[in-house]
């Protein structure tokens, strides 16, 4: 990811959980809090109740990729956090693609 950074602690994912706005559809949960840098920081939490840690696993890389393929669509200072659904555990990569995209839209983040 060329203009982004991994959000790793504790405290970052629960700072965007409390003070950043969400929007959801049938697969994933995406909130979104400006950071006021240059750079977007993305958080991806998949949870037990998805499948077992082979599915946990490979959503994370599906919804890594969906995001590295279409960043630069992303505006900057952001930090996101997706949350997958367990309707994501089933999904292609275009399914999880389209409803990454269409988060972004609903959260008009994205550069035209």
């Amino acid at each position: 990811m060329e203009f982004s950074e991994s959000l790793k602690k504790n405290k970052d994912f629960t700072t965007v959980y409390r003070r950043g706005m969400s929007k959801a559809n049938r697969q994933l949960v995406m909130y979104i809090y400006h950071n006021n840098t240059d750079r977007n920081r993305i958080g991806i939490s998949v949870s037990k109740k998805v499948g077992n840690s082979v599915v946990r696993h490979h959503l994370t890389r599906l919804i890594r990729e969906s995001y590295r393929l279409n960043e630069e669509m992303f505006n900057s200072g952001l930090d996101i956090v997706v949350v997958a659904r367990e309707a994501s555990a089933s999904a292609t990569f275009d399914e999880i693609q389209k409803s990454l995209l269409h988060l972004a839209n609903l959260h008009r983040v994205t550069r035209k």
